[in-house]
């Protein structure tokens, strides 16, 4: 069972929000509603969120994102459709059920800091416990715990004040942490920091995650910060989800020019693996050695090829074996079996424009099919 499910999530402001619901579903343009006075802020949003996953949503200002994120949790209530978290329906729950499930299983990290300046860092970190009722020297020892985990080990007498930004936001990450909720939600929780500090925070998160294997919803306008946080992303416009997929997915196979123009400036040697590239086996049959042996085989390709390397291998390490033969490098399965080749030609494209990869081979060692989704979530930051 998937830990968050949103099914067919609509949020609407404005005038008779049902009947702008009805219209959408039935085709009525979006800039038509904003024109009778109407908002639709997200529209038939629905994804899953797998146990132990980060899911990063992102999208530009006003695309939605942040107003799809506070309905994963109820602080907004959805005008239509559903949330599931294990099995229960939240839009179900009463107030007063909502908040113990916010207080107990969800936490969420903002975007600045959200720091009680009259109290210590500790009693910072503490707080969440302290909603819930949880004894003080419980929830103080909970709260130092946590603070160890995000490097604040010694911090806990300082003040919010003292804090740097990236500290700061450490400490609410550990508020966070120290309820042991099983759903993160992040609303551009490192959008405010300096490039350095963002990069250590992404570094701290993916590090906590690495031993805590926290389910994650994080919100972020950064493409680079999607695709390095990510297990799954969904790329949002005007209120819609118009992709989701892996990185690898939107990197190779973007939905449309939207999508395409958000990934133009990523590196794609430090996103893109062997098994997004590679193509077909057979492609390199027909080819010749350096000593002008036919390869026929796949036997051929692996005894012939300059390397092996399996499908998660770095494209980024590709190029030193690619151009040391004109042979293409073999990448194989767990078993150690051929399931594609990364030609030099290949390769060089790959770092350009779009490819599309063999979905088959992709499956085989272990990458997700592509996924696109067209008008199927969104938010109103």
């Amino acid at each position: 069972m998937s830990r968050l499910q949103a099914e067919h999530l609509y949020k609407i402001f404005g005038r008779r929000p049902a009947e702008a619901v009805t219209g959408l579903k039935n085709g009525t343009d979006r800039d038509a509603l904003r024109a009778a006075g109407t908002t639709a802020a997200v529209i038939d949003a629905s994804f899953s969120v797998e146990p132990g996953q980060i899911f990063v949503v992102m999208g530009l200002s006003g695309s939605g994102k942040s107003t799809l994120l506070r309905m994963l949790n109820g602080l907004l209530e959805p005008t239509a459709g559903r949330v599931l978290f294990d099995g229960q329906d939240l839009t179900a729950l009463s107030p007063r059920e909502l908040r113990q499930v916010r207080s107990t299983r969800i936490s969420m990290v903002f975007q600045h800091f959200a720091l009680f300046p009259h109290r210590s860092v500790l009693e910072n970190a503490a707080y969440g416990l302290e909603v819930q009722g949880v004894p003080r020297a419980e929830r103080e020892q909970r709260a130092a715990e946590a603070l160890e985990l995000t490097g604040l080990g010694g911090w806990e007498t300082s003040w919010p004040d003292e804090l740097s930004g990236g500290m700061q936001q450490r400490v609410g990450l550990a508020r966070a942490l120290a309820t042991d909720a099983d759903l993160l939600l992040m609303d551009e929780s490192f959008s405010a920091l300096d490039p350095l500090i963002r990069r250590d925070m992404q570094d701290q998160l993916l590090e906590l995650q690495t031993r805590l294997k926290k389910t994650i919803v994080f919100i972020t306008h950064d493409l680079n910060e999607a695709m390095r946080l990510g297990d799954r992303i969904a790329v949002m416009r005007d209120g819609e989800i118009v992709q989701q997929g892996s990185a690898e997915d939107i990197l190779v196979t973007p939905a449309d020019d939207y999508v395409a123009s958000f990934t133009q400036d990523v590196d794609r040697s430090r996103v893109l693996t062997a098994a997004a590239i590679m193509a077909e086996p057979e492609t390199a049959y027909g080819t010749r050695t350096d000593d002008g042996r036919e390869l026929r085989t796949a036997e051929d390709v692996m005894s012939a090829a300059p390397a092996s390397v399996v499908g998660s291998t770095p494209v980024g390490e590709l190029f030193t074996p690619c151009s040391t033969s004109g042979v293409a490098v073999a990448v194989t399965d767990g078993e150690g079996k051929l399931v594609g080749v990364v030609p030099r030609a290949r390769l060089l494209a790959a770092l350009g424009e779009p490819l599309t990869p063999p979905a088959a081979a992709r499956t085989t060692v272990g990458q997700p099919p592509a996924s696109t989704t067209t008008g199927e979530a969104a938010a109103s930051a």
